[in-house]
């Protein structure tokens, strides 16, 4: 019974926080808010709203896909995804806030999560004087992003 209790807990206190980060962004918790933000914690990839929507249909069968980008719009809003936007093909969520490298199929479109650490000195170790010339430049580096593209074999 502990653990029943413990599990009740920790999934409070994640309704808590998401109630709280989206009330700072100027939005209210709703169900559908909490079960796009619920399913996008569990995706294995980072899906479209298309994808979300047809998943959380299967929890709240009367959802619209509007529905679901206004979810997704707020959760955005809320610093609690980010919109992973490409010039080709739909823009896909992500619910991870930690610094990260994605890979992308340019078959699919899927978008997943490069299973290597962060590296903040990446930019350096790439060309030592990149960032300094772009400084020279008027240009100030605020972070970097890093997508690595290709095909998966039996798609």
């Amino acid at each position: 019974m502990r653990l029943d209790l413990r599990e009740k807990s920790a999934t409070e206190a994640c309704v808590e926080e998401l109630r709280r980060s989206l009330e700072q962004a100027g939005w209210r918790i709703t169900r559908q808010r909490a079960a796009v933000h619920d399913y996008l914690q569990a995706a294995q990839c980072h899906p479209t709203a298309e994808q979300v929507y047809l998943a959380v249909r299967r929890r709240l069968p009367n959802i619209s896909l509007a529905t679901v980008y206004k979810a997704l719009e707020a959760l955005v809003d809320a610093g609690l995804a980010a919109k992973i936007a490409h010039v080709e093909g739909p823009a896909r969520y992500d619910c991870r806030s930690d610094a990260h490298y994605h890979y992308r199929c340019l078959r699919t479109g899927q978008v997943c999560d490069l299973p290597a650490p962060f590296d903040p000195q990446l930019p350096d170790k790439l060309d030592p004087h990149v960032v300094e010339s772009l400084r020279r430049q008027g240009f100030h580096v605020t972070g970097h992003r890093l997508e690595l593209l290709g095909y998966y074999a039996d798609k």
